[in-house]
C-alpha cells in the first residue's frame, strides 16, 4: 500500500478566508476537487458521504472530490478554506484505497498550515463563494497553470502542507476498499459526475473507448455489479440523501438523479427501501 501512496499528488488550487452568512446555501455540488475547512466563527451545515456534519469552531473538514454535497448556513460563518486535486497513481482516487475521517479538531499546528498555505499564494482566494462560478473546468485549467508560476521553494512548501494536512485525516486501519491501479477506475467519478444525464452503458463504453459488452465485462470483474445496476444504485442513494437534506420536490430529486419522473421515482425508491419516498422523508428530524 505504502508503494501506492508514494505516488500521491495534491495540487494547490484556491485558499482564504471567508465570511458567509445565509446565502452561503448550495445543493447539487459535486466538485472534482477535495476541500478543506477550518471553522473559526459561527456554525453551519455539511452533506456528503451520506452524513450530516455539524459546523463548529476550531474543527477542519473534509469534503472528498466527486461527491456529492451540499452547504448550508443560517446565520454566520467565518473560515478558512483550501481547494485541491488529488491524484494517485493512473488517476485513480485515494479516497477509493484509503479510509478517511471527514471531521477532526484542529490544533496550532492545523493553523499554521491553513496561514502558511494562504501567504504563499495571496491572489488564489475566491472572489465569488457559489460553486457555479468557480468549479468548471476552464476555471480549474487556468488556475493550475498559476501553479507553474511558483517558485521551488514555494512549490515543495505547498505540497509539504497540504500533505501533512490531508494526512490528519487518514484513518489508520486497515481498508476494506477497492484497490484497483487503472484508468477504467475513472468510470465511478464519471458517473457520479453525470448522475443527472442519462447514463448509458453504451454511451459509457464509448466514453473510454471500449465496445458495450467488453465495458460491462471489465466493470463487473473490477466492482462485482453490472454498471447499470451500479448507476441505479447511486441515484437511489442520491435521492435519499437529498429527500433527508433538503426540502427539493419530489420532481427536483427525480431530476437531479436522473431518475426523470416522479413515478419511476417512487418504483424504484420503494423497491430498494420498501417505503415512499414521502415516508422515507418524515424519518429526518422535524419531517
Amino acid at each position: 500500500m505504502n508503494k501506492i501512496l508514494q505516488s500521491l499528488k495534491l495540487t494547490f488550487l484556491h485558499g482564504g478566508y471567508a465570511k458567509l452568512n445565509s446565502e452561503w446555501d448550495y445543493d447539487n455540488v459535486i466538485s472534482p476537487f477535495s476541500r478543506l475547512y477550518l471553522v473559526t466563527k459561527g456554525t453551519a451545515k455539511i452533506y456528503h458521504s451520506y452524513e450530516e456534519f455539524d459546523l463548529e469552531p476550531d474543527h477542519i473538514y473534509l469534503v472528498p472530490s466527486f461527491t456529492y454535497s451540499r452547504f448550508q448556513c443560517d446565520d454566520h460563518l467565518e473560515l478558512y478554506y483550501i481547494h485541491f486535486i488529488e491524484e494517485l497513481g493512473d488517476r485513480l482516487s485515494i479516497y477509493d484505497v484509503k479510509d478517511f475521517r471527514y471531521d477532526i479538531e484542529a490544533n496550532d499546528n492545523h493553523f499554521n498550515y491553513f496561514k502558511n498555505i494562504i501567504q504563499l499564494h495571496p491572489k488564489r482566494y475566491l472572489v465569488d463563494d457559489d460553486p457555479k462560478i468557480y468549479d468548471n473546468q476552464k476555471f480549474l485549467v487556468e488556475t493550475e497553470r498559476k501553479n507553474d508560476l511558483l517558485s521551488a521553494k514555494s512549490f515543495i512548501e505547498t505540497q509539504g502542507l497540504l500533505q501533512l494536512l490531508f494526512a490528519s485525516f487518514v484513518q489508520n486501519s486497515k481498508s476494506s476498499k477497492l484497490n484497483i491501479r487503472s484508468d477504467f477506475h475513472e468510470v465511478l467519478n464519471y458517473i457520479k459526475g453525470h448522475l443527472h444525464e442519462q447514463l448509458t452503458v453504451a454511451d459509457l463504453a464509448k466514453y473510454f473507448n471500449l465496445s458495450a459488452d467488453h465495458f460491462s465485462r471489465v466493470f463487473q470483474q473490477k466492482f462485482g455489479i453490472r454498471p447499470s445496476k451500479y448507476i441505479q444504485t447511486i441515484r437511489i442513494e442520491r435521492s435519499e440523501t437529498l429527500l433527508l437534506t433538503t426540502n427539493n420536490t419530489l420532481a427536483e430529486i427525480a431530476e437531479k438523479t436522473g431518475l426523470g419522473t416522479v413515478s419511476y421515482l417512487s418504483r424504484m425508491f420503494k423497491l430498494k427501501n420498501g417505503i415512499t419516498p414521502g415516508a422515507f422523508r418524515k424519518k429526518r428530524p422535524g419531517g
